[in-house]
C-alpha cells in the first residue's frame, strides 16, 4: 500500500506540473495584452514599458516560466496584476463559495439519482424504468448555460421564489445547485441502474428476500452496498468535474466563486490569477481521485489486500 500511494502521488505531481506548464504556455499565446487591458489603448509608450517591466512581462518567456515554477516550489502563487494582492489570498476568499456550491450540487444529485436509479433497476422494462431513463437522458442533454437562465426566468422572475443572482441570501444557492447537480444526477442515475441490475440477480439477494426482508431493506442494505463501487468511481470523477462545470454556472448566476473569478481574470488577462485558479482546480481533481481510491478500501477491504 505505501508503494502504491507513493506511485499515485508521483503520477499526480506529474499531472499537476503538466497542467501548470500547459496553462502557462497557452495563456501567453492567446491574443491580448494585460498591459493594454490595464492602461487602455491611449496610454503612453513609456507608461506601457514601465508597467511591463514592473510586472515582469518584459522578461523572456523561459525566465517568466522559471520564476513561476520557483514561486510554486515556495508556495507563492504571485500577485494579481490588477489589484496587486497575493493570488493565494484571493483564492482563499473565493474557494468557500465554490465548495458550498459543489457540495450542494452533489447533494442534490445523490438525492435524485439514488432513488431514481434503484427504482429503474427494480422495475426494469416497465413504464417507470422508461420514464426514469428519459429524465436521465434529458438531464445529460440540457447544458448549464441554457438550464440556468431558464430556472432564473421561472423561479426568480415569474414566481419570485429565489434571488436572481449573487450570494446575499440563503436561498441564492438553490438554483445554482440545481443547475450544477442536474447533469451529475442524470449520469449517476444511469450508473446506479446499471450497477443494481448486475447484483439484483445474485444469490445473496435471493437469500435476503427468502429470509423475509422487506424490498426496501434488500435494495438499500444489500444491493446498493454491493453496487456502490462503480457509482463511487463516477462520483469521484464527476466531483472534480463539478468544479470545472461551476465556471459556467457561477458566471450565469454571478456566484462569487473560483469559476467566476477565472472568467474575470481571463477577460482582464490577469495571468497569475488564471494560473492560480487552474492550479487549484487541478489539485482538487487529484485530491478527489486520491480520496476515491481510499474509499474503495473502506467499502471493500479486499481491494487493499491485493
Amino acid at each position: 500500500m505505501p508503494a502504491a500511494i507513493l506511485t499515485r502521488l508521483g503520477a499526480a505531481l506529474v499531472v499537476v506540473v503538466g497542467v501548470c506548464t500547459l496553462v502557462f504556455l497557452l495563456i501567453h499565446l492567446v491574443p491580448g495584452d494585460p498591459v493594454e487591458a490595464m492602461l487602455g489603448e491611449r496610454a503612453q509608450a513609456s507608461d506601457r514599458l514601465a508597467l511591463r517591466a514592473a510586472l515582469g512581462l518584459d522578461l523572456p518567456l523561459w525566465e517568466q516560466y522559471r520564476r513561476y515554477i520557483t514561486g510554486l516550489l515556495h508556495l507563492n502563487l504571485g500577485q494579481s496584476f490588477l489589484d496587486q494582492r497575493p493570488v493565494a489570498a484571493i483564492l482563499a476568499e473565493r474557494l468557500p463559495a465554490t465548495l458550498r456550491l459543489a457540495l450542494a450540487g452533489l447533494g442534490i444529485a445523490l438525492v435524485v439519482a439514488l432513488p431514481l436509479g434503484m427504482l429503474a433497476a427494480r422495475f426494469r422494462g416497465t413504464a417507470l424504468d422508461s420514464a426514469a431513463m428519459t429524465l436521465s437522458l434529458a438531464g445529460i442533454s440540457i447544458p448549464n448555460f441554457w438550464l440556468g437562465p431558464l430556472l432564473i426566468l421561472v423561479f426568480s422572475l415569474w414566481l419570485g421564489w429565489t434571488p436572481v443572482s449573487g450570494d446575499e441570501a440563503p436561498a441564492s444557492i438553490v438554483l445554482p445547485a440545481i443547475t450544477l447537480g442536474t447533469a451529475l444526477a442524470a449520469i449517476l442515475a444511469r450508473m446506479v441502474r446499471a450497477s443494481m441490475l448486475e447484483v439484483l440477480g445474485e444469490d445473496y439477494i435471493r437469500t435476503a428476500r427468502a429470509k423475509g426482508l422487506g424490498e426496501a431493506a434488500v435494495l438499500w442494505r444489500h444491493a446498493l452496498r454491493n453496487a456502490w463501487l462503480p457509482v463511487l468511481t463516477v462520483i469521484g470523477l464527476q466531483l472534480g468535474g463539478l468544479l470545472a462545470g461551476a465556471v459556467i454556472t457561477e458566471t450565469v448566476f454571478a456566484w462569487p466563486g473560483i469559476g467566476s473569478l477565472l472568467v474575470d481574470a481571463i477577460k482582464a488577462r490577469d495571468f497569475p490569477v488564471v494560473q492560480g485558479c487552474v492550479l487549484l482546480i487541478s489539485l482538487c481533481y487529484v485530491l478527489v481521485n486520491a480520496l476515491t481510491d481510499l474509499a474503495y478500501v473502506w467499502i471493500d477491504p479486499r481491494i487493499g489486500a491485493r
